[in-house]
């Protein structure tokens, strides 16, 4: 009867664990219920607490699969079959869940080794579990060309006071602040179920982080309330947000009818006195370089509404020590032309997205460019191209796609002389799913981070402005309210001189310094918990009796 009831124990746990892991996806859009970030990490230790490692880190693994599954569900609306079935991405959504799933387990199995009794154990256990999340957050979006996606602190977008700490510590800051609480209400929780005759006994649990949340609001309010000096001038910028599916972007019989809608959204942008038209990625239906009808297309827009224009478009060259070959090295790339149709500056995407822009070790392993929808694969770029506009004092630097989710990605391109930062995406892959939220409120925390406006430019969402202390502005939606749909966003960017309205942050000047404090605090803790759990595996040792014993 006993093993019997500690067997459903354990299954309930899993089931515990499992929902863990549901709403923590739901604190992400959709639906975006930001609350459930602050007590799903607890959860998640109640589910794994006094287990063993082994039952531990199973607890951890189907709690972070969960929450990976059901975040990531938009890599099943890829448009790409295998054999008429959509293998692709159905593999790639359950191999990218598994692999993420560690993470989560790990950091489980690690804090429920101990089992703190003093408060002042339970404290510092607490502690240190948002070190350990901060810890495994900067290994994640590293490893494997890193995958900085969904990471727990961009849940409290909508919280603007609290995410000013990013200016300081990024957005790992918020995640650890989050973790941090939701180990205390674990703790209260914990507390109240062992002495439910002592009522307070939760304030305690919760004074140090309560304490700290309190202090980074007030913190961040005064923040937001310090007067920037006025912009040193406007200038009026029209994003152009096609909405074309991602069937059609493959299909090279519609080219020539969606690029005539982008010139057709590209005249009504100009017509409304715009300085500065935008194009998202890969807008170009061909090379824009060695296309002739294609660029004198461009060109004359730029030329006769007299705007300066960014475009996204793929790009070619010859391959570097392969003269008279007929090779070419493809490249994501991004163009700014002059008003005079001159092409100024290129930028090329340097951090790929893996099996959709190039495919590892295809050299060695050819059969994996059957799960993918692309042929070849583009090759990357070196380095921060800015785009200068003397005529309008401004200048900015690009980031291609999913580069603006990589925190470092943006701190780089966010120099001294940058004005703004551009986000050039296409989302369309996904359908009109979350997957076009959880982008913009990953780069929005770009934003906060190095004191700079965002402007993002999308195929078909979320086109949108972000000013320099992470608020969005303004959103491009139709007259329904759907920000999927095609259209022109019209809008005024001040811009206050280089760097933003208050110089460099912290952050933009060190970079993750908090992070990869939080990394080196975690190593000694994980070396420890593997030290310890081997101790408990070694077989006791059999101490002979002396010779001078009685047993002799």
């Amino acid at each position: 009867m006993t093993g019997l009831f500690a067997n459903r124990l354990f299954r309930s746990r899993y089931l515990v664990a499992a929902a863990s892991g549901l709403a923590l996806a739901m604190a992400f859009p959709l639906p975006g219920i930001a609350g459930l970030a602050w007590v799903a990490p607890g959860i998640m230790i109640a589910a794994g607490f006094g287990r063993s490692g082994p039952d531990s880190f199973r607890m951890g693994y189907v709690a972070g699969l969960a929450f990976y599954l059901a975040s990531l569900y938009w890599l099943l609306l890829i448009p790409y079959r295998w054999l008429g079935i959509p293998f692709g991405p159905a593999a790639g959504w359950l191999a990218l869940a598994g692999y993420l799933a560690f993470y989560p387990a790990v950091w489980v199995w690690l804090m429920t080794r101990f089992s703190p009794e003093t408060w002042s154990q339970r404290a510092v256990w607490a502690l240190f579990g948002g070190i350990a999340w901060v810890g495994l957050e900067m290994v994640v979006v590293r490893l494997f060309s890193g995958f900085p996606w969904n990471l727990l602190g961009t849940t409290q977008y909508k919280l603007t006071p609290l995410i000013q700490i990013a200016s300081v510590t990024g957005v790992y800051g918020v995640s650890f602040v989050v973790v941090w609480t939701s180990l205390g209400l674990f703790s209260a929780a914990r507390s109240m179920l062992q002495s439910p005759s002592r009522r307070s006994t939760w304030a305690g649990e919760l004074i140090l982080p309560l304490l700290l949340v309190a202090v980074l609001f007030h913190l961040g309010l005064r923040q937001l309330r310090e007067v920037n000096p006025p912009p040193e001038k406007h200038i009026r910028v029209a994003l152009v947000q096609p909405s074309i599916p991602q069937t059609l972007i493959w299909d090279p019989a519609g080219s020539d009818a969606r690029f005539a809608e982008l010139l057709r959204l590209s005249s009504q942008a100009v017509s409304n006195r715009a300085e500065l038209v935008i194009w998202p990625e890969a807008a170009v239906p061909k090379l824009l370089r060695y296309d002739v009808p294609t660029f004198e297309a461009v060109t004359k827009i730029a030329r006769e509404g007299r705007v300066w224009m960014i475009i996204g478009a793929d790009d070619a060259e010859p391959k570097p020590g392969a003269p008279g070959k007929e090779e070419n090295e493809y490249s994501n790339s991004s163009f700014l032309i002059s008003p005079e149709g001159k092409l100024v500056e290129r930028y090329r995407k340097r951090n790929l997205v893996i099996f959709g822009e190039y495919i590892p070790l295809v050299r060695w392993l050819p059969f994996l460019k059957w799960f993918t929808p692309i042929d070849g694969g583009f090759t990357p770029g070196d380095r921060v191209v800015p785009f200068e506009m003397p005529d309008l004092g401004a200048t900015t630097a690009v980031l291609i796609c999913f580069e603006d989710v990589f925190p470092w990605c943006a701190r780089e391109a966010a120099a001294t002389n940058t004005q703004f930062l551009l986000n050039l995406t296409n989302d369309g892959w996904f359908g009109e799913s979350a997957a076009q939220w959880q982008h913009a409120i990953s780069g929005l925390f770009r934003a906060v981070e190095n004191n700079i406006p965002l402007v993002r430019s999308c195929n078909n969402g979320l086109t949108c402005w972000i000013d320099e202390r992470g608020r969005i502005r303004q959103v491009l939606r139709n007259e329904g309210g759907s920000p999927y749909a095609a259209g022109v966003m019209h809008f005024e960017l001040p811009l206050r001189g280089a760097a933003g309205a208050g110089g460099r942050t912290f952050y933009n000047r060190h970079g993750d310094l908090f992070g990869w404090t939080c990394f080196a605090l975690t190593v000694p803790m994980v070396v420890a918990r593997l030290w310890l759990g081997r101790k408990r595996r070694e077989p006791a040792q059999i101490v002979p009796p002396s010779a001078g014993s009685e047993n002799n």
